[in-house]
């Protein structure tokens, strides 16, 4: 299998689900990004762990590795392994050291990676799914960028309403057009949903 190494952009919080985040991902060697949508859990969880903050009581990513440690399951590595109708799904491999076989073990993405942090795993996904759901972006500069948005940030000044169009109702030209001025914003969310509906047609 043909891994591509990922790395964790950020995370943005949702502007049409208010229990969402879009998950960035992008691959360490080229300009393509993988964004996912989760959930407000897996998303604080993740967060949490990437700024190191110490919770009072285990978040139960955390008893999940304490217990795995316990029993001597080193977590190697996380490969995001499959994309089927919109959906991703993800394959947890671990080493179990007392016998030294290898475990692999199926999980959302995002309870992967969250676990995965806890282990300093790295995080892999195939070619075929960056050919299929990835994002390119000609932008390569975001040391700037913020880590995650927060949800009480202030909005921009409002434009005047558009109309809003369907996805379904749009050409692929302009599906296209939406998925460049998406990416150009950095509305991963956006840029997913477009995505799965180019996605669909073809």
């Amino acid at each position: 299998m043909d891994k591509i190494r990922l790395q964790i952009l950020g995370l943005s919080s949702s502007q049409s689900q208010s229990d969402s985040f879009a998950l960035i991902l992008e691959e360490e060697e080229g300009n393509r990004r993988l964004p996912i949508i989760i959930g407000r859990f897996e998303a604080q969880a993740i967060a949490i762990e990437i700024e190191k903050v110490t919770s009072t009581r285990p978040m139960t990513h955390d008893l999940f590795k304490s217990l795995a440690t316990q029993f001597q399951f080193k977590l190697n590595e996380i490969i995001i392994s499959d994309l089927r109708e919109g959906i991703f799904y993800a394959e947890m491999i671990y080493i179990d050291e007392r016998e030294g076989k290898k475990v692999i073990v199926d999980a959302r993405p995002s309870d992967a990676i969250a676990i995965g942090l806890r282990f300093d795993a790295p995080i892999y996904t195939t070619e075929a799914i960056m050919r299929e759901a990835g994002i390119t972006t000609t932008n390569t500069s975001d040391e700037n960028a913020p880590l995650q948005q927060e949800e009480g940030a202030k909005e921009p000044k409002k434009k005047k309403a558009k109309k809003k169009v369907s996805l379904e109702t749009m050409s692929v030209t302009e599906l296209e057009a939406e998925m460049e001025k998406a990416v150009a914003d950095e509305d991963y969310e956006k840029a997913a949903k477009i995505r799965d509906e180019m996605n669909k047609r073809n």
